[in-house]
């Protein structure tokens, strides 16, 4: 069944001109090679070479995509030394993808936060990035998109903990035993969530509409999986990757969760997928030997389960 993006988009969020944020906060500019691209991108007269030479203009955006392109997780045979190259093995909407969720975090390194460890939590965007792909390959969608999602659908924490520091250190100090979710919290306290929040950003940036709304449904949970329109679409591949557990705690329960889904996905071998994603996140970051990783927290996890109920 193929979903109308566009007209889920609008029933969701409505027009690109919303948002929930206050006036206060200061978005950050996307980098200008980025947004010529994407311009560009969308005339279907728009030759690789043209298209790489706007990339080549960023250095910090060619060194991305080069890195990914070249990477193990990919795997291609032969090393790619230029952006031009890249787009033509990639295609161009991958390589889209891809340089919307480089940009955003480039354009973002910057910000600062006195209640996460900025690195962890990118080393962690990562990770779950890696992981959303791995689940697209199981559920037959686009991995390109899947790993788009996980990297952007957070990407305004840091600045939210930072603009709204007493609200979310509120949320932080609750003891985990009796905390909500986060998203539940934000619509209690703020009355509207991070999700809408981020979604909205990035329809005002035009990114594409199957990517807000990977983003806008990513807290979903594995609910999403049995929803007749979006179960088997990149949507769900990064909701069940945004149970992993991250730099603020969000989902409590998303490490038990997951384990549940293996229980009843005879493809999901979360192990498995766990121990894949930690290989690849070592290959493409030199935080990853600090990084607290899932195949980390699965093994804590499953040494405290039952032996009946450890696969």
């Amino acid at each position: 069944m193929s979903i109308n993006w566009t007209n889920l988009r609008k029933e969701l969020i409505g027009d690109r001109t919303k948002s929930v944020l206050p006036p206060s906060i200061k978005l950050p500019m996307l980098p200008q090679a980025l947004t010529e691209f994407l311009h560009r991108a969308e005339d279907p007269n728009s030759g690789v070479n043209e298209l790489g030479k706007i990339i080549q203009s960023d250095s910090g955006l060619t060194c991305e995509l080069l890195r990914y392109v070249n990477s193990s997780s990919i795997g291609l045979r032969q090393k790619v030394s230029t952006a031009p190259q890249a787009v033509s093995l990639l295609g161009i909407r991958p390589t889209k993808l891809f340089l919307m969720s480089a940009g955003v975090q480039n354009a973002m390194k910057a910000c600062k936060s006195r209640l996460m460890n900025i690195q962890s939590f990118w080393t962690t965007n990562l990770e779950r990035a890696l992981f959303s792909r791995e689940i697209a390959v199981l559920l037959r969608v686009s991995p390109e998109l899947a790993y788009a999602g996980s990297m952007l659908h957070d990407f305004l924490l840091p600045m939210l903990c930072n603009e709204l520091f007493d609200q979310y250190y509120q949320f932080v100090q609750t003891p985990e035993n009796i905390r909500r979710p986060l998203v539940a919290y934000e619509k209690e306290v703020l009355g509207w969530d991070h999700a809408l929040a981020t979604a909205q950003v990035m329809s005002g940036w035009e990114f594409p509409d199957d990517l807000i709304c990977c983003v806008l449904l990513h807290h979903g949970g594995l609910a999403t999986l049995c929803d007749p329109e979006i179960g088997r679409s990149a949507a769900a591949a990064v909701a069940v990757a945004a149970l992993m557990p991250d730099t603020l705690r969000q989902p409590g329960d998303g490490l038990a969760e997951l384990i549940k889904l293996e229980q009843i996905w005879p493809q999901f071998n979360l192990k498995e997928l766990a121990g894949k994603v930690q290989s690849q996140l070592e290959a493409a970051s030199a935080q990853a030997g600090q990084h607290f990783s899932l195949a980390r927290r699965l093994e804590k996890a499953r040494a405290a389960l039952p032996e009946t109920v450890v696969r």
